[in-house]
């Protein structure tokens, strides 16, 4: 009920833009990333609540709600967006791979091993992503955000990759589970929320999530050890109802063209800084300013480990999302991500 009044209440006030100075603000209604992260606090909420009414001269203004808070599943965003309910959303790639599988290709487990890398495969992947949103959903592609580096935090001492075999690893979408699978480890499936209660509880030993956010939530009070290659960082979309989007003044979808970008790019250097800062942070060291400091040791990929995840990638991880995906995806593949990462099928 609630998300159909925001998708009237969206289209009454573009419909009023246009028709004179006493109905002259478009109020928009935003779903964005998670709560609580700095993607989210530091920049999302502060464009759409501060920049946005003075970028267009208190022409238009915006009300912003996380999708964690929202009570919306993060795979059912896309679709909540087609339907209106949603007029502009923040959809997170890796859930919407559950119903669309060939939307985890720039952000496989093991593919981006640090943000130039991941940037080149997003950019790589962006042109047919805007075009399959347009044709399958109906839904306007605005902007690409990413989360920071996806690490591994673990309640025992480890080394390497190898040492991860056994243990019950928190993974957050499918790439993952097959990473960690062929490592010999074991995939729980687990919401972000729930992370450091099921750490606690012993139901898992390891756990695969961004590095400040970890801090964030308190996981290096309740693990040892951090091992600090990337696994893979989490791409969100920000996309808008095709009706929703054409009912806003002209005007207003040029200002958002050219001012979306701009948050993107703020997002990815705080996503990069970020990765570093959360490091910091978990291990205590005098350059962490904005978390707790904590006292886990860091483990640094060895040469051994970056061959190990590149050998896993080609090996399970792209098979393993192939299957998922059907031979389309093959194609997909091999004409965008594939050719930017110098990654070809095997």
């Amino acid at each position: 009920m609630l998300l159909g009044i925001v998708a009237a209440g969206l289209l009454h006030g573009a419909a009023g833009f246009a028709k004179g100075p006493a109905q002259a603000i478009v109020r928009l209604r935003i779903v964005g990333g998670l709560a609580g992260v700095n993607q989210y606090t530091r920049h999302e909420q502060p464009f759409w609540l501060r920049e946005l009414p003075r970028l267009s001269g208190g022409r238009a203004s915006a009300d912003i709600v996380p999708f964690d808070r929202a009570g919306i599943r993060a795979q059912e965003m896309l679709r909540l967006v087609q339907l209106g309910a949603v007029p502009f959303g923040t959809a997170q790639l890796s859930s919407s791979a559950v119903q669309d599988p060939e939307l985890a290709a720039p952000d496989l487990a093991g593919l981006n091993p640090d943000p130039a890398s991941l940037r080149r495969s997003v950019d790589a992947f962006r042109p047919y992503l805007a075009t399959m949103l347009r044709e399958r959903y109906g839904i306007e592609l605005l902007a690409l955000y990413t989360y920071p580096a996806q690490v591994i935090f673990c309640t025992k001492p480890m080394r390497s990759l190898a040492d991860l075999t056994g243990r019950r690893v928190r993974i957050s979408g499918s790439s993952q589970s097959d990473w960690v699978t062929a490592l010999g480890a074991i995939p729980v499936q687990t919401g972000f929320a729930e992370i450091v209660a099921n750490v606690r509880s012993g139901n898992i030993d390891c756990a695969i999530t961004g590095t400040m956010s970890g801090n964030t939530i308190g996981l290096d009070k309740v693990t040892s050890h951090i091992f600090t290659m990337p696994v893979n960082w989490g791409v969100a979309a920000f996309v808008a109802n095709r009706e929703a989007w054409n009912a806003l003044p002209s005007d207003l979808r040029a200002l958002l063209r050219h001012e979306l970008p701009r948050l993107e790019d703020a997002i990815w250097a705080e996503s990069a800084k970020e990765t570093g800062e959360g490091i910091a942070c978990n291990i205590g060291a005098p350059s962490c300013a904005d978390g707790r400091k904590g006292t886990m040791t860091e483990v640094r990929e060895s040469p051994a480990d970056a061959l190990k995840r590149n050998e896993i990638l080609v090996r399970n991880v792209l098979p393993g999302w192939i299957r998922r995906c059907g031979p389309q995806c093959a194609q997909v593949w091999s004409q965008t991500v594939g050719p930017a990462a110098g990654v070809a099928l095997p």
